[in-house]
């Protein structure tokens, strides 16, 4: 089948999955940002238990491969009596995922800043939470704009693992193996969704460098 043929037959199929990866990367990575942020605070927090939780929750999910997780949410959960929709595990996997690898990103942005700045913020009274948030919060996600734009392209790829689950309509990567299952539509198939996550990547990228240039702190 030529790609003019599968166009013309699939190409409605495309977009919706196209604005299903969409809707699975939004959703994903408004939570995969709050919990980054719950995640590194506790990093960062006086208090060691709640430090050593963070750091434990990062090493665990950040070296965890995707389909492991995704498994546990569609066919562990439901022995403990949590029954979840496909889309809403690998929505879960996803965030478990990114949260990871987005305090990471945060931690190097606190990282840049001085320790000057914490030492005054103390020493004109300003506590644990004001410094957080007046000072620490702000500057780091300012430094993180870009690690964070490469975050959000990495949540986009990682909604692919609802290829492994039967979700209706199907994301960009699932909807290859439905097409060839209807039909023998070859490299073609992949190709378009390729395109598709590639277009997408270029457009985040775009958006995040120009927020970045606004964003950023020049020291």
């Amino acid at each position: 089948m030529s790609f003019a043929e599968l166009w013309s037959a699939y190409g409605s199929d495309y977009i919706t999955a196209l604005l299903t990866t969409w809707q699975l990367t939004a959703i994903s990575f408004v939570f995969v940002m709050l919990l980054s942020v719950i995640i590194t605070i506790m990093r960062v927090c006086p208090i060691k238990p709640l430090r050593v939780v963070g750091d434990l929750y990062v090493q665990i999910f950040r070296n965890i491969p995707g389909i492991s997780l995704l498994i546990i949410c569609v066919y562990a959960l439901p022995y403990l009596k949590v029954l979840l929709s496909y889309r809403d595990c690998v929505i879960i996997a996803t965030i478990l995922l990114g949260s990871a690898f987005g305090s990471e990103n945060y931690m190097s942005g606190i990282n840049t800043i001085g320790v000057g700045q914490i030492e005054a913020a103390r020493s004109i009274g300003l506590t644990f939470t004001q410094i957080l948030r007046r000072i620490v919060i702000p500057q780091a996600l300012r430094s993180s704009v870009l690690p964070m734009t490469n975050l959000l392209i990495a949540v986009m790829l990682t909604t692919a693992l609802g290829s492994q689950v039967p979700l209706d309509p199907n994301e960009l990567t699932g909807i290859v193996s439905t097409i060839n299952t209807q039909v023998a539509g070859g490299i073609a198939t992949f190709f378009i969704s390729a395109l598709g996550y590639a277009l997408t990547a270029l457009a985040i990228g775009f958006v995040g460098n120009a927020i970045d240039k606004k964003a950023r702190i020049l020291r």
